[in-house]
C-alpha cells in the first residue's frame, strides 16, 4: 500500500509541474514572446536537458522489442499535440475556459481504460469524476466568461487537447520492458521536439531569440517542468497506478495552475474558485482514501 502511495504522489507531482507551465507562458509573453515561441522553448531546452542527462547515465541505447517502440513513438506524438493544440486553442478561447477545456482529459482518460479494459467506471471513480467536473467549473472561473462569441475552432481544439492528453496518459501507462525512464523520456521528448517544430517557431534557434534575447531562461523552467520531470514521473509512476486513477490524479494541475497565476501574476482568486479547488482535491482523494478503508476492513 505504501509503495502505491508513493507512485500515486509522483503522478500528483508530475501533473502540478504541469500546472506552472501557463503561468510562466505568460510571463514570457509579458517579456515580449509569443506563446508559439515559449511553448518551442520547451520542446527545444528540454530535448537539450534530457539528452545531457542521457549522455551521462546511459552507456547504450538500449534494445527495444516493437511493441515497445509503438508505446513510446505515440506517447512522444501525443506529448507533442497535447502541447501544439493546447497552444492553438488559446488563440480563440479565453485562458479559464481553455483550462475547463482541457481538463474534460479526466473523463476521456477514465472512458478510454475503461474501453481498453472492458468495464465500467466503478462508483468511486464515477463519484470522483463528478467532483472534478464540478470543481473545475468552479476553480477555473467559467462562470464570469462570456461563451455567445466563441468560434467553434476554439470548442474543437479545446476538446482535441483533451483527448490528446488522456490518450498521452494511457499509452504512457504501459510498461516497456528492459528499457530506462530515461532513455524513455529521452525517445519521447525527440518525437515531441521533431512535431511541434512542425507547427510552432523552430526558428527561435537561428534567429537569435533563444539565446541572445534570453527566451532560454523561460525554456529552461518549461523544459525542465514541462517535459523532464513530468515524463519522467508519469513513466515511472503511471504503469503501477494504472489509466484509469492516473486521470483522476492528474487533475492536481488545475489547482496548482490557478495558484501560481494569484502568487505570480497576482490575478483574482474569489470564493468560488476557492470552493472549486477543494472540490477537486476532494474528486482527487476519493479513490485513494475509499481503498485505504476497504484495506483496513480486509485487515
Amino acid at each position: 500500500m505504501k509503495s502505491n502511495l508513493l507512485y500515486q504522489l509522483l503522478i500528483i507531482i508530475a501533473s502540478s509541474c504541469y500546472g506552472i507551465l501557463s503561468t510562466i507562458v505568460k510571463v514570457a509573453m509579458g517579456n515580449g514572446f509569443t506563446s508559439a515561441e515559449a511553448v518551442s522553448s520547451q520542446y527545444i531546452v528540454g530535448f537539450i536537458l534530457i539528452l545531457l542527462l542521457f549522455i551521462t547515465t546511459q552507456r547504450n541505447f538500449p534494445r527495444i522489442s516493437k511493441s515497445g517502440y509503438l508505446i513510446i513513438f505515440v506517447s512522444g506524438i501525443f506529448t507533442g499535440t497535447t502541447g501544439v493544440i493546447y497552444g492553438m486553442s488559446l488563440e480563440y478561447l479565453p485562458a479559464s475556459l481553455a483550462v475547463v477545456m482541457l481538463f474534460q482529459f479526466t473523463w476521456i482518460g477514465m472512458f478510454i481504460d475503461c474501453a481498453l479494459n472492458r468495464r465500467l467506471p466503478n462508483q468511486t471513480e464515477s463519484l470522483s469524476l463528478a467532483f472534478l467536473f464540478v470543481g473545475t467549473i468552479l476553480a477555473a472561473g467559467i462562470l464570469d466568461v462570456d461563451l455567445t462569441n466563441i468560434a467553434w475552432q476554439g470548442w474543437a481544439l479545446g476538446f482535441a487537447s483533451a483527448v490528446s492528453f488522456a490518450i498521452f496518459i494511457q499509452v504512457n501507462s504501459h510498461k516497456v520492458e528492459g528499457v530506462s525512464t530515461i532513455a524513455r523520456t529521452f525517445y519521447m521528448s525527440f518525437i515531441a521536439l521533431i512535431l511541434s517544430s512542425l507547427f510552432l517557431a523552430p526558428e527561435i534557434i537561428w534567429n537569435g531569440k533563444l539565446l541572445n534575447e534570453g527566451l532560454w531562461k523561460f525554456g529552461l523552467v518549461l523544459g525542465a517542468f514541462g517535459t523532464i520531470v513530468p515524463i519522467l514521473l508519469f513513466s515511472m509512476a503511471a504503469p503501477k497506478v494504472g489509466g484509469g486513477l492516473t486521470s483522476i490524479l492528474s487533475a492536481m494541475e488545475l489547482p496548482v495552475a490557478i495558484i501560481a497565476s494569484v502568487i505570480v501574476l497576482h490575478e483574482k482568486l474569489t470564493i468560488l474558485q476557492c470552493l472549486g479547488i477543494v472540490l477537486v482535491l476532494i474528486g482527487m482523494s476519493l479513490p485513494t482514501v475509499i481503498a485505504q478503508r476497504k484495506a483496513k476492513v480486509k485487515h
